[in-house]
């Protein structure tokens, strides 16, 4: 039976996120939320083979805001590409997103792990998902 909420049919959620080797193999892309109130925060990026063979994956876009629903305004943000992200310690840098479409990767690629450091969180949204299945059906998302 086909899910009727999201979970499942457009994305998969991981809370605990940070340092976990997520599979691009059934999903078109990866969006990871990382959100700490106080301090700076550096992201690392990693493409792996099944979790093995990691090496940096650069990026050079970013999306931030505060985090806060009320006055949430997205801005995005690049740099020179790098496998490290700086969370600046500012309130309009709260939240950040960094997403990783599966074209991204390196041939043989197909796993993306970010990890964060400090008391940063950082959640997983695996979405896109190419087979709709019900939450209870949903195939573990990490290696």
């Amino acid at each position: 039976m086909p899910a009727i909420e999201g979970l499942g049919r457009i994305f998969n959620v991981t809370p605990m996120a940070s340092g976990v080797h997520f599979k691009l193999n059934s999903a078109e892309a990866i969006t990871f939320v990382i959100y700490e109130v106080s301090g700076s925060t550096v992201i690392g990026m990693k493409e792996s083979i099944a979790g093995a063979s990691e090496q940096n994956l650069l990026l050079s876009r970013r999306i931030t805001s505060n985090g806060v629903g009320t006055a949430q305004l997205w801005t995005e943000r690049t740099q020179t590409a790098s496998a490290t992200i700086t969370k600046n310690d500012t309130t309009a840098e709260n939240c950040t997103l960094v997403t990783v479409t599966a074209p991204q990767l390196s041939a043989g690629f197909d796993c993306v792990e970010c990890t964060v450091d400090g008391a940063a969180l950082c959640i997983a949204i695996i979405h896109d998902l190419s087979v709709d299945r019900s939450p209870a059906l949903l195939a573990a998302p990490a290696v």
